[in-house]
């Protein structure tokens, strides 16, 4: 079963920060979850909630904030002072924390709340531009979004759902994949394990206890998306 540290090692270092990002990078896991959403100035930027004030000391939305305004936010002390000082990053400076590893990078396009019409094409000139295309993933939970990438490009995506969608697997080959991101409630349900049986890749996100894992790799769930990668490393080394 493949293991992706969600928004990096999130569960020891704050998440979609250089610091959590740098730390999953050192990990032998399959790839990385990184949320993304575009500035005021059209800059991608890796943070995840819409608003500001959960991980930041600033308040507002971040599509209202330019780059410069974000990068004056301390995203770190949230967690704890010793992280006192990180910043929310651009996506470049992410890429570049992977650039020499074999990590893939499952985009998550925060275009759910507000569509961000440019995300798409900035993500891919990025990664264009340094030759990490083919190593991309990009899922949401905004389906359009889903679909515009099957349909206008060549990257691998994913539909993420929350909710127990009844033929789950046909849906997604509709919008034009067969990769799904899904709770783990529904990764137990008949969907699934139809889904698994029709030649779904099905991963379950944020898994981080040691006791479902057995069940849903007995189930046949191909990877887990976890904020305890070192965690879920110790069952799948």
């Amino acid at each position: 079963m493949k293991i992706y540290a969600n928004r990096g090692n999130s569960g020891h270092y704050p998440e979609n920060t250089l610091a959590a990002f740098r730390a999953a990078a050192e990990l032998p896991v399959a790839g990385v979850v990184i949320n993304v959403q575009l500035s005021k100035d059209d800059k991608v930027v890796v943070i995840h909630d819409e608003r500001l004030e959960r991980t930041t000391d600033g308040q507002g939305y971040v599509k209202d904030k330019t780059l410069a305004e974000l990068k004056e936010l301390d995203c770190g002390a949230w967690f704890s002072p010793e992280w006192e000082g990180e910043r929310i990053p651009a996506l470049d400076e992410v890429f570049d924390i992977f650039r020499e590893t074999e990590h893939r990078l499952n985009i998550e396009l925060k275009t759910d709340f507000f569509p961000y019409d440019k995300l798409i094409e900035k993500v891919i000139a990025l990664s264009d531009k340094r030759g990490m295309t083919e190593r991309l993933i990009m899922s949401s939970f905004n389906h359009e979004d889903v679909q515009k990438v099957c349909k206008e490009t060549h990257v691998e995506a994913a539909v993420s759902t929350s909710q127990i969608l009844v033929d789950v697997y046909d849906y997604a080959r509709v919008i034009g994949t067969n990769r799904i991101h899904m709770s783990l409630s529904a990764a137990y349900r008949k969907t699934a394990t139809d889904a698994l049986r029709k030649g779904a890749i099905i991963y379950v996100y944020t898994d981080n206890d040691l006791q479902y894992v057995e069940e849903l790799q007995q189930i046949g769930i191909h990877g887990l998306i976890t904020n305890h990668p070192e965690t879920m490393l110790t069952k799948f080394p």
